[in-house]
C-alpha cells in the first residue's frame, strides 16, 4: 500500500517552496497538510487564497472556527478536529465548548445554529432542511451570510477530504475523543 509522506521543502516546485517560506514566517511552521498540499503548488496557492477570501465573512473568528470544527467532525478528520480544537481554543473556546461544537450542543443560541446549519450542508451534500433555513434567517442572518457559511463548509471539507485520503501525521494535540464525554 502507498504511503503518502509530507514532503519537505526541498521536494516541491519552485513555487510551493515560497509559499512554504511564507507560512513559516506566518505561522511559525508549515502544518503538515499544508505541506502536503504543496505536492501541487497551483492547489495550495488556490487554497490559501480562497481561504483568505473567505476569512473575511459575515461571521466572527470564533463563529468561523465553530464551523470549521463542526464541519470536521461531520467528515471524521482526525486531522482537521485537532487543529481547529486547537484553533477554536485559541479564539476563546474552552476545552467543553469544543466538544459542545461538535456535538452541535452549544449554549449559544447564534453559534448552535450555524454549527448545525454547517453541519446539515456538510452531511448533506449542501442541503439545508427549510425549517432550519427559516430559522437561520429568523436569527438575522442574510443572503449573503448563507452563501459564506456554504463557502466555510466547502474550503474545510476540502481540507478534511484531502486529510482523509493522505492520512498524514496530525501535527497539532489530537481532538478529545467524544465517547468520554457525557450526552
Amino acid at each position: 500500500m502507498k504511503k503518502i509522506i509530507v514532503p519537505t521543502k526541498d521536494e516541491v516546485d519552485a513555487k510551493a517552496k515560497t509559499i512554504f517560506g511564507d507560512l513559516e514566517s506566518k505561522l511559525g511552521i508549515v502544518p503538515n497538510l499544508y505541506a502536503t498540499m504543496g505536492y501541487s503548488s497551483e492547489v495550495l496557492a488556490g487554497y490559501l487564497s480562497y481561504a483568505e477570501v473567505i476569512s473575511a465573512s459575515n461571521f466572527t473568528k470564533k463563529e468561523t472556527e465553530a464551523i470549521k470544527l463542526a464541519v470536521s467532525e461531520v467528515n471524521n478528520c482526525e486531522y482537521c478536529k485537532a487543529a481547529h480544537t486547537a484553533i477554536a481554543k485559541m479564539n476563546g473556546f474552552t476545552e467543553q465548548e469544543t466538544i459542545a461544537i461538535r456535538k452541535a450542543q452549544l449554549s449559544d443560541k447564534r453559534t448552535n445554529l450555524l454549527v448545525e446549519a454547517a453541519q446539515q450542508i456538510a452531511a448533506n451534500k449542501g442541503k439545508l432542511s427549510e425549517e432550519l433555513k427559516e430559522l437561520f434567517f429568523e436569527e438575522g442572518f442574510d443572503n449573503k451570510a448563507l452563501v459564506d457559511l456554504v463557502a466555510i463548509v466547502n474550503v474545510t471539507s476540502f481540507t478534511n477530504f484531502l486529510h482523509n485520503a493522505t492520512q498524514v501525521p496530525i501535527d497539532f494535540p489530537l481532538a478529545p475523543d467524544l465517547e468520554n464525554y457525557a450526552a
